[in-house]
């Protein structure tokens, strides 16, 4: 007799497994109660059970389901099922994104004789990938190759896109992939009266089940019309009193040479949103020079890295910069888009601050902001107050308008310390590129390339800036030598690895290490 079954035939081989794997928003939840609801249409027994992550992109939910069929036999059976999957017992695993599909290899869920992986292909970047310096992607291409090696079958291709083209969520792609894989012995009718019964979006939810389902099937159908408008590539957008300004400096960045102008028209968009067209006039003037003592011979290469450091560096961020980010219309079109937000249903969005007191100096006129900092000790009482974490209310009237008025200041921006410190530091990064260029033009490009190093807010820029002082700290020592710029390179490689700066501090004293001994390393 087995446990927790009667006396008779033994049925666990018809034991049908299937775990799902699923962060918030992907409508995990939703995608379980469609499979569980299917299974009990067709006259299954079933259990589904779910485990949460510990949190958003540190650990999906893992939902788990459990069906098979009853025995006409044995009618009032209820059958003993498990809670959670086990490694190598898993017969479909369902991910709602790549990275998850390969986490569950890596956990021993997806056997090569026994699962049918099902993933969608697009990608949402985990918090280990994310707090990288640099870039810290995982590689795609890697996962999906493991992913097919470890899969009796493999079941992957866009479905967020689908889903999003028929204004849905991937849950319902993903359920008409599970159908279209035949992997289930139920009907496709089925599996469409099962979401139907939803009530809830339906018609969107048909027509993203449709389409994984078709693909699942190998055959290409066109999107279902669902109301949706297809996005349109956004412009810069300014009143038409400043239009003729604008024009004149789009002339400007169109003459630059070919490499140049790649990056200079994206840069100048980014420069003149920042703060105004004066500061696109500042931008081009800085960057005309560059190209006039620049050559083609080298293929511009100096100032092509220069359009881009330089625009990136004009466009810091500040608290201007952040307010001014959250207020936009086409950040809260672009919330309401991702939750799904019904005509019928409210957004409620609270931001989370937490400023330093240089924060708040920055900000500050120039004198002043400059005054506070050279005093220590009031600085230390002032943060007292300042360095606490705040949640702001921007769905009401006083949150957003606080923010919309701090917005509000970049018109001050030129005269406050922030500015003032950005503007200074910039400038002697390019005089230090230049001064490089001239003996050793390679060297002087990847100088320029160290601004990759400064980004951020607060904490964030405050350590990649001491990365930029580190790396630049060695020039002295690499100077002359005709592998300078590999190792300026080397060292910026170094310094995006990790976080914490530890490859970089290697990097240095196997620096320092030859700089001691000339004949060590000699270039």
């Amino acid at each position: 007799m087995k446990f927790g079954l009667p006396e008779g035939p033994d049925t666990t081989g018809r034991i049908v497994k299937i775990c799902i794997l699923a962060v918030g928003g992907q409508g995990g939840g939703v995608l379980s109660g469609w499979v569980t609801d299917v299974a009990q249409r067709s006259g299954w027994h079933v259990q589904s059970t779910s485990v949460a992550g510990v949190a958003q992109r540190t650990g999906a939910t893992i939902y788990y389901v459990e069906m098979l069929p009853r025995d006409p036999a044995r009618p009032n059976d209820r059958p003993v099922l498990s809670l959670s999957p086990s490694p190598g017992d898993v017969d479909i695993l369902i991910a709602a994104e790549l990275a998850e599909a390969g986490r569950a290899v890596l956990r021993g869920f997806v056997t090569p004789d026994r699962t049918a992986l099902i993933a969608s292909s697009h990608r949402m970047l985990a918090v280990s990938e994310k707090i990288v310096p640099g870039d810290g992607r995982a590689d795609s291409d890697t996962v999906s190759r493991r992913a097919g090696e470890a899969a009796r079958r493999l079941i992957h291709f866009d479905m967020e896109e689908m889903a999003k083209k028929a204004g849905s969520v991937v849950s319902a792609s993903l359920f008409g992939a599970l159908a279209g894989s035949g992997e289930l012995p139920f009907s496709r009718e089925a599996f469409e009266a099962t979401i139907r019964a939803g009530g809830k979006g339906t018609e969107a939810s048909l027509a993203a089940f449709a389409l994984g389902y078709d693909r699942a099937t190998g055959v290409e159908a066109p999107v279902a019309a669902t109301g949706a408008k297809p996005k349109q590539a956004e412009g810069t957008a300014l009143p038409k009193s400043l239009e003729r300004g604008w024009q004149a400096l789009s002339a400007r960045a169109a003459a630059l040479p070919q490499p140049v102008r790649e990056m200079a028209e994206p840069g100048l968009r980014k420069v003149v949103d920042f703060l105004d067209l004066a500061y696109g006039d500042e931008y081009l003037d800085r960057l005309e020079g560059i190209v006039a003592v620049d050559t083609e011979a080298d293929g511009y290469a100096f100032a092509r890295e220069a359009a881009k450091y330089v625009a990136n560096a004009m466009v810091y961020d500040d608290i201007i910069r952040v307010a001014d980010l959250k207020t936009r219309s086409e950040r809260s079109r672009r919330v309401r888009d991702e939750v799904h937000l019904r005509k019928n249903q409210t957004l409620a969005t609270t931001e989370y601050f937490h400023p330093r007191m240089e924060e708040i100096c920055g900000a500050l006129p120039a004198g002043l902001g400059a005054a506070i900092e050279a005093r220590p000790r009031l600085m230390k009482a002032l943060n007292r107050f300042v360095d606490r974490g705040r949640r702001i209310r921007t769905d009401s009237v006083f949150g957003f308008g606080m923010l919309w008025t701090v917005a509000g200041m970049r018109r001050w921006r030129r005269g406050l310390l922030r500015h003032r410190v950005e503007t200074t530091h910039m400038q002697a990064w390019l005089n230090v590129a230049e001064t490089e260029r001239s003996g050793d033009y390679a060297l002087g490009v990847e100088v320029l390339k160290c601004r990759r190093l400064v980004k951020g807010y607060s904490d964030t820029h405050a350590r990649g800036q001491s990365k930029f002082d580190k790396v630049l700290a060695c020039l002295p020592m690499l100077r002359g030598r005709t592998d300078a710029a590999d190792w300026i390179r080397r060292l910026r490689e170094a310094a995006l690895a990790d976080a914490d700066g530890v490859a970089l501090d290697g990097a240095i004293r196997t620096v320092r290490s030859f700089a001691d001994d000339p004949g060590k390393l000699a270039g």
